[in-house]
């Protein structure tokens, strides 16, 4: 069966595309529906807000450093391996030392961050230096998920949703039978270690299935020099978005207690869950638009506007159900501790159609070299919500965040407006929010049947 292709997409190459965006989505819904079963109800109903809170923790903690850990090298060498696909083995390798390499150097800056909250505001901190300490290894353990960015270049986004869609159903047994006996809290620490170990062994189990050896890899400096030099913005770009996507949790665990941060956990868990979306469609049509760039400067543009009003047709339908949706979870599947999540999800999830057509512009950015500018847009989204956490937070409590954050992720997405490169796109996002293109395509089909 065909599938109907985008305007600016030849129906082949759509398809082709599209059945890999399918498979990819199929491993975020399938991700999606196991997390939100165990992550989003299971726990939080068996450890209670302000134990959900220390599970959170860690990993918010450490959200601040895996993208420095990774130099930007998940996008890149998706890039880079679409450009020089001669190049694999050297891009690989070189990118996994990278990797390993700066994982066990933002160790130190893991547990000096972690101390120097502590020491500043000794109330705050709602995990242990020993959960902390014990979660922070994954910023090693990672580096082998470069295989992703290989099976992206590949379109084999069937790959990817078997490991994932298989690793976070073992993940999610594993909690549920701790829950069934009634395990402390240190055992779901370990959970967070364990899941991201299961998926590593799951790419590097389907990489050899297709009859590659990680063992072939290899490392060259030039390479590495290059990798390095492009990824550097893009890894600090990603320190910042962590910042004005993760700085709200930890400054509500400093300003209002571990039990709001489990309850704003919840809402976060619900809100972003779906932002996977813009990653796996983006990622997948990708390389269509760069094969647009090389010869079509007309098709490119066109391809990028449909782009970004597939991202806002979907996240702000997205966005709609939760908004109605909200009020039916609160009542049935939480307890009366997180009723004050009601709301601010109900602000928070309209973030994410900020968050889509960012996603997608960035990959804008990435095509046409302008990684720097990630870094720029991404600090100027950090410190709007940085300063707006600090006002918002003790005067509305946690759905201040919620508009903090809201407030900030339009920022930073529509910051390609302050720089004459990116005007032009940015003022195609604009249109994109009005449906500019689709409407424009229905006028032109019914005029046509009624003609």
């Amino acid at each position: 069966m065909k599938i109907p292709a985008l305007p600016g997409f030849n129906p082949e190459a759509f398809e082709k595309y599209f059945k890999n965006t399918g498979w990819l989505l199929l491993a975020r819904v399938g991700s999606l529906f196991v997390k939100m079963l165990v992550t989003s109800f299971a726990l939080p109903s068996y450890l209670g807000s302000a134990n959900f809170g220390t599970y959170n923790y860690p990993l918010v903690l450490l959200a601040f450093f895996t993208g420095i850990a990774t130099m930007g090298t998940d996008g890149l060498i998706t890039r880079q391996l679409l450009q020089h696909p001669e190049k694999e083995k050297m891009l690989l390798g070189s990118a996994l030392r990278i990797r390993i390499i700066t994982g066990f150097l933002v160790l130190p800056l893991v547990y000096l961050t972690y101390f120097l909250i502590t020491h500043f505001a000794p109330e705050a901190p709602a995990a242990s230096f020993k959960q902390v300490a014990l979660v922070s290894l994954i910023c090693i353990i990672q580096a082998v998920q470069i295989i992703d960015s290989f099976f992206q270049a590949q379109v084999k986004g069937k790959m990817i949703m078997i490991v994932q869609v298989g690793g976070n159903v073992l993940s999610a047994a594993i909690k549920l039978t701790l829950i069934l006996l009634k395990a402390p809290l240190d055992a779901f620490i370990w959970t967070l270690v364990f899941d991201v170990i299961i998926l590593q062994l799951g790419y590097l189990a389907l990489y050899h299935k297709l009859g590659h050896r990680i063992s072939a890899w290899k490392y060259d400096k030039t390479t590495a020099k290059e990798l390095i030099k492009l990824g550097w913005p893009l890894a600090f770009s990603s320190l910042f978005i962590t910042f004005y996507m993760k700085i709200d949790q930890l400054m509500i665990d400093a300003l209002l207690g571990k039990s709001a941060l489990g309850v704003y956990s919840i809402v976060v868990s619900l809100s972003e869950s779906w932002y996977f979306m813009p990653v796996a469609i983006s990622t997948s049509l990708f390389p269509a638009i760069m094969n647009a760039r090389k010869g079509s400067p007309e098709l490119y543009q066109k391809r990028l506007g449909n782009l970004y009003e597939l991202m806002v047709f979907v996240s702000v339908s997205v966005a709609l159900v939760v908004t109605f949706m909200a009020p039916f979870l609160f009542k049935y599947y939480y307890a009366p501790e997180y009723g004050e999540g009601l709301h601010t999800l109900q602000v928070h999830i309209w973030a994410g159609v900020f968050t889509f057509l960012g996603t997608a512009s960035a990959q804008f950015l990435i095509a046409e070299g302008l990684t720097k500018i990630t870094l720029y847009r991404t600090a100027f989204g950090a410190i709007i919500n940085v300063i707006l956490n600090y006002i918002f937070i003790p005067k509305f409590g946690i759905i201040g965040a919620a508009y903090a954050t809201l407030i900030a992720y339009f920022a930073s997405t529509f910051f390609l407006l302050f720089i004459k490169k990116t005007r032009p796109n940015a003022i195609l996002m604009i249109r994109s929010l009005f449906l500019m293109g689709l409407l424009s395509t229905i006028k032109e089909k019914f005029l046509k049947i009624n003609r």
